[in-house]
Order: C-alpha cells, then sequence, then structure tokens
C-alpha cells in the first residue's frame, strides 16, 4: 500500500464567508476516496465562529478561574460559554464540549486570528464535516472523506498532535474485535482510532505557528469497518471520573 500526502498549499488568509471547498477544490485536483483533512481553525473563520474579546463580560467563577490560573477572566469566559462540563479549573481549564471533545479551553484559541479575537471549534463538527464533503462533491465532483481537525495535549505525554474532532464519509473507528492475530488468538479490545492517526499526520504537514497550510490530502487510503463511537461515555471515562473527584 502506498499512500500519497498532498498540502493543499495556496489559500490565502481565510474570511468569514470563504467558501472553502470550492477554494480547496481549485487547488488541488481531489479523486473520489480521497481524504481531506481541515484545520478547525479555518472552517471556523469561514463561518463566524469566532468572537471579539472586548465584547465579554466575565462572570464570578470566570474572574475566580482566571485569577488562580493567571488567565484573563474574558478569556476564561468564553471557555465557560463553550463548554457543558468543567472537569478541572486550576492550573488550567479542562472541560467537555457538547460535541463530546474533551480539551483544554474548550479548543478556545487566540492563535492565527487578529489580535483581540478568539477562534472557537465548531459547535457541531461531524456537521461541519459533512458539509465541505458536500461542498466538494458540488464544487469537484469528487466523493472525499473528510477529517475536521484540531490540535489537543496528551495526558502522560508533552507536546501536542492532532486529533479529529469531526468527520464524514468513513467511521471514526476500525473494530479489529473478533479478528485474530497472526498466530490466531482473538482480538479482544482492539479498536483503532483511525481518524485520529490521520489527523495526527496531517497535523505534521500543516505545521504550526506561521506556516500556512491548513488542509491536507491524503490519497490511496484504505477503507475500512468499525463505529463511531469515539468517545467515551462518561460514566466508562476513568480518566474523566478521576479528574473530576480530584477537582472537587
Amino acid at each position: 500500500m502506498r499512500i500519497e500526502i498532498i498540502p493543499v498549499e495556496g489559500l490565502p488568509l481565510i474570511r468569514k464567508g470563504d467558501d472553502l471547498a470550492a477554494m480547496i477544490a481549485a487547488l488541488v485536483p481531489l479523486q473520489d476516496g480521497d481524504i481531506l483533512c481541515l484545520a478547525s481553525s479555518v472552517y471556523s473563520k469561514a463561518h463566524g465562529h469566532t468572537r471579539p474579546l472586548a465584547s465579554i463580560e466575565p462572570g464570578e467563577r470566570a474572574r475566580d478561574i482566571g485569577r488562580r490560573c493567571g488567565e484573563d477572566p474574558r478569556f476564561m469566559q468564553a471557555v465557560l460559554d463553550e463548554s457543558t462540563e468543567v472537569l478541572i479549573d486550576h492550573p488550567f481549564l479542562l472541560t467537555c464540549l457538547a460535541h463530546g471533545h474533551v480539551g483544554v479551553r474548550a479548543g478556545v484559541d487566540q492563535s492565527n486570528i487578529e489580535d483581540g479575537q478568539l477562534i472557537l471549534l465548531p459547535p457541531d463538527p461531524n456537521a461541519a464535516a459533512d458539509g465541505i464533503r458536500h461542498g466538494i462533491a458540488s464544487a469537484a465532483g469528487a466523493d472525499v472523506r473528510v477529517i475536521i481537525t484540531d490540535t489537543c495535549g496528551r495526558s502522560f505525554r508533552r507536546g501536542q498532535t492532532g486529533i479529529a474532532i469531526g468527520w464524514s464519509g468513513m467511521t471514526a473507528i476500525q473494530d479489529y474485535r473478533g479478528d485474530t492475530d497472526l498466530f490466531g488468538h482473538v482480538l479482544k479490545i482492539t479498536e483503532e482510532a483511525v481518524v485520529d492517526e490521520i489527523a495526527g499526520f496531517a497535523n505534521f504537514v500543516m505545521g504550526e505557528s506561521n506556516r500556512g497550510v491548513p488542509a491536507v490530502v491524503f490519497r490511496n487510503c484504505p477503507v475500512w469497518k468499525g463505529h463511531d463511537s469515539l468517545y467515551f461515555n462518561a460514566d466508562e471515562d476513568i480518566t474523566r471520573n478521576a479528574l473530576k473527584k480530584w477537582n472537587e
């Protein structure tokens, strides 16, 4: 198997109202089966999921968290507004979002946007991926698969990596349970988070800081079968429950 990786270069700074699907299709000749990875930040900018910091009036809880974390309380309020649950509020704010993602600062970001503006994660990342997929079909006539990516830290390891927060045209998980290994042992727990693996390498190609490559195409990736239960349910997530107890 040989997989081709194509960075989508030449995109301008994205503004609200830009047609990302058409812009990408004009730069790369897309084919059926391609996997397009798109940074959540550019999707959010194109669809207006941003917020001016000066417009935010922090509440008492945001002021308290900001004081203890050494953060702007307006930023903390933006994080709380995007969150459905706070897991820890010191030494940083770790929260749950409505679509299942758990992340530091709820994915709210001040990088790669004009001063004084915040980028929010798409409120429904799977719907975002669906929209880009349908837009590509309309603009290029290609049936592609789409992953919306974000950069996230990992427990127990230093550094950030790309992860999938939304996907369309594929399952998130390749489920090997019931298959056998090289020695005939039946696999009982192996569920491979393929969308995260692809998102991680896409992030490596995109780069951070000022490289300016917000989309990457993977060509000749195989098709897999599985399911979309990428996020643990709250009652089975040992780490989440331990953090909540620690934060009490």
